[in-house]
């Protein structure tokens, strides 16, 4: 074990650990941020994705078909605070319709009554297998806490009906859905109710009939005529765009804040500071390496010896200074080495090692090697290179000595 690596972990596994990591970690933040967008919405029912027979998915592309800027609403602040559109609300069977009371809703906006519940397809979640007349009487005490003499009638098309706009030959599923009240202006009807009608302290526009522009109903070409020209009858301009709300059929849109960062515009910022964060994680893995081992406060040994005093010549900045007598020591040790004798001068030392060839690398001579280290240096690093030049070329001659001798 003793030529084995300080750590357990290949630098290949750890690599692979960290990508795992992280990329489970971003997708776990990216599945957090986006869950609700992940739910299907083709479910049966009445609200806008749904393309069963109460839904009104039909109408949305009707109107898309027509080339009207349609869109689906999923953000509830949408009610009360946009830049403009018409807004047409689908309320539920048998939610509460206190929204009407709470909301102060940004105009123009049309709301859509009840008329049918239906039960899902165990198999197909998208149809349903059965539709019935919600309670009249359910609706009308739900009506009667906004409109105290509200009241829902649910009458055959005996009578034409008129008003604002040239409402058409409407046909509706059974029966017409009509509201009365004394609160409510007719904007379509007849002697029976209202078909359409406006709520002069609300400024909304209430539809009680919703065959009228479900999918169901649409599959009759006369309320598909009656939905386009009541849209055209509450738009302002023929750019306005046309919404219809989802979020009180409980798809609404959450703004949460992992869902902020990976969104336009922020999501530049977002990916500037992950790669930030990789940088970070990148330097600090080399700057740090493998754990080191505990050592001892006081070293023992000629490393120790050596380590302690190159660290004192280096506080003193000394190194300059040293250069000669390095390549002194050098001359010595390579004349020992070699058998020469002591008695022998610098100069005849000289000549002889220069006979003996220059360095392997950069072909230089001892003579100018030396005279290169006891000249000036450039920085510290200059004299490291200079000096290490020469202790190459002293190993390599030693080498080359004891090679012939063998």
């Amino acid at each position: 074990m003793s030529g084995a690596s300080d750590s357990p972990f290949s630098a290949r596994a750890v690599a692979i650990m960290v990508a795992i990591a992280v990329i489970s970690f971003g997708g776990v933040m990216v599945l957090a941020g986006w869950a609700p967008e992940l739910r299907q919405r083709d479910q049966a029912g009445d609200h806008p994705y749904s393309t069963s027979a109460l839904g009104y998915n039909g109408f949305v592309r009707l109107m898309e078909a027509q080339g009207y800027p349609v869109s689906v609403s999923r953000l509830e602040r949408s009610l009360e605070t946009r830049d403009w559109g018409l807004m047409i609300l689908t309320l539920p069977a048998y939610g509460n319709l206190d929204i009407l009371e709470e909301t102060s809703f940004q105009l123009p906006a049309l709301v859509v009554l009840p008329k049918w519940y239906g039960s899902p397809d165990a198999l197909n979640r998208t149809r349903q297998i059965d539709t019935r007349f919600l309670d009249a009487r359910n609706l009308n005490d739900r009506l009667r806490e906004v409109y105290p003499d509200a009241e829902v009638a649910r009458v055959s098309v005996s009578l034409e009906l008129e008003g604002d706009f040239e409402p058409g030959a409407v046909k509706p599923d059974v029966r017409l859905q009509l509201i009365r009240s004394d609160i409510l202006e007719t904007v379509i009807g007849n002697e029976q109710g209202a078909l359409v009608s406006y709520d002069p302290g609300r400024g909304i526009y209430i539809l009680s009939d919703p065959d009228m522009i479900n999918t169901f109903g649409l599959a009759r070409l006369e309320n598909a005529i009656f939905a386009t020209r009541l849209v055209n009858y509450l738009r302002t301009s023929d750019a306005e765009p046309i919404l219809m709300d989802a979020t009180l059929h409980g798809f609404e849109r959450s703004e949460n804040l992992l869902k902020m960062l990976f969104s336009v515009p922020y999501i530049g910022a977002t990916l500037v500071a992950l790669a930030s964060a990789l940088l970070l994680g990148w330097a600090a893995l080399i700057r740090f390496g493998p754990p080191a081992r505990e050592t001892r406060a006081i070293a023992l040994g000629k490393q120790a010896l050596a380590d302690n005093s190159a660290g004192l010549v280096t506080m003193a900045r000394r190194e300059m200074r040293m250069a000669p007598g390095y390549a002194s020591l050098i001359r010595r040790r390579l004349a020992r080495a070699l058998g020469l004798p002591r008695t022998l001068p610098d100069s005849q030392l000289t000549e002889m090692f220069d006979r003996m060839g220059p360095a392997e690398s950069g072909g230089k001579s001892f003579s100018e090697l030396e005279t290169a280290l006891k000249g000036q240096a450039a920085n510290r690093d200059d004299l490291v290179h200079k000096a290490r030049d020469l202790y190459h070329w002293r190993k390599a001659i030693i080498r080359r000595t004891m090679h012939e001798r063998g």
